[in-house]
């Protein structure tokens, strides 16, 4: 995609061009409004940013984005930029020298334990081992009392502590909350209406959406490089909210992650997208994306995950302390009228991609009746620019 400088000042400058600053660039856009967006990095698509390596692979620079949904709305937004190619992901866990399905399910079970119970007996033996807990506060909280103990240490434990660098027990019970325990064989990921993955990738999807003649892009620039020469009247901004306060209420903690990208000359390496490893390595997960693409190629590229507590802030730390020091600039937030924060930094949320979307879509809502902008449906604007 090739960067352009408005000619003339803005009416918006975004910051990021992940997907809330892409939706809302477009959105705003398909209003008539003149958009800047701007990104520190050499690219557009954020996190979800994928690209073809030197063995001709299509890999995610920063680690496996899955789409799913349940809404038909953001599906159907989406689609207006990229075709799909249909794809449910599915994820085993290494545990005890076996290959079972995570989340845990019926296949699970019977592989770590050697039984073969059947759905019907799943809930009971699962319930004599639970434990019960009077108040589900932490992440450890969730999952004995539906698993109990050995589940938890050999699936659970492990894992978090890697990603998170906390104990299970010292999270907030959010981190486990949505993983689901499934008493059939079911063994998707996820179980969403909407599964797919963006035909030619992320990265084109992206720059069809910013592909407007309204909307100039500089990448590789900072806020902190421009904020001075600008004089756009309203801001969006994507990044962590602490940063553009200047941390003046604390950092707030973020983890972080390391990749290792390889290629090996096998044509698969694993027999599904992803395996986690809750036990033994310092690496949580391996990410193979010729599940993901469906590409055909004599080779395959995979990505090591190792979490850290530094570098780009990724994951939100989901404690109370946390969600305090964010009400403060929560509040700093609110009472700027001409400045959104949006997203999963700028919100201090573990949100997916399509809840981010999502969250774009109800923001532009509010700013379109706010400023009085010329109410342009969503499907008749992106219907007119797929004829340009």
């Amino acid at each position: 995609m090739t960067s352009t400088v408005p000619t003339h000042p803005p009416d918006w400058l975004i910051v990021g061009a992940g997907f809330a600053g892409a939706v809302l660039a477009e959105r705003l856009a398909a209003h008539g409004q003149r958009v800047l967006v701007i990104d520190r990095r050499d690219h557009v698509g954020g996190n979800a940013h994928d690209h073809v390596d030197a063995a001709g692979l299509l890999v995610h620079r920063y680690g496996p984005h899955i789409f799913h949904t349940n809404s038909a709305l953001v599906f159907d937004y989406l689609s207006r930029f990229t075709e799909w190619r249909p794809y449910e992901h599915r994820v085993r866990g290494r545990v005890d020298g076996h290959l079972v399905p995570v989340p845990i399910n019926l296949d699970t079970v019977n592989t770590l334990y050697g039984l073969q119970l059947t759905p019907d007996e799943l809930p009971a033996w699962l319930a004599a081992r639970a434990e019960p807990v009077a108040e589900i506060r932490t992440a450890e909280d969730v999952v004995v009392s539906q698993v109990g103990r050995d589940l938890y240490e050999k699936i659970f434990r492990g894992y978090t502590r890697k990603q998170w660098g906390l104990d299970p027990s010292e999270l907030d019970a959010s981190v486990t909350a949505r993983i689901p325990v499934r008493h059939d064989r079911e063994d998707r990921y996820f179980t969403d209406t909407f599964q797919a993955m963006p035909l030619h990738g992320y990265t084109r999807m992206f720059e069809r959406m910013l592909d407007h003649p309204n909307i100039s892009v500089r990448t590789g620039v900072a806020y902190e490089e421009v904020r001075s020469q600008l004089a756009a009247s309203r801001l969006v901004w994507t990044g962590p909210v602490d940063e553009f306060f200047g941390f003046s209420e604390g950092r707030l903690p973020y983890r972080s992650l390391r990749f290792v990208h390889e290629t090996r000359d096998v044509e698969t390496l694993q027999p599904v997208g992803t395996v986690n490893y809750p036990q033994d390595q310092d690496y949580t997960r391996i990410t193979e994306y010729k599940h993901l693409t469906g590409q055909k190629h004599p080779r395959t590229s995979i990505t090591f995950e190792f979490p850290s507590a530094e570098g780009e802030p990724y994951y939100p730390v989901p404690q109370a302390e946390s969600r305090a020091t964010y009400k403060r600039y929560q509040a700093l937030a609110d009472a700027l009228p001409d400045v959104w924060f949006v997203g999963r930094l700028a919100t201090y949320r573990y949100y997916n991609m399509d809840q981010i979307v999502a969250q774009s879509l109800a923001t532009f809502a509010r700013m379109r009746d706010d400023l009085a902008l010329s109410p342009v449906p969503i499907a008749d604007a992106l219907v007119a620019q797929d004829g340009d």
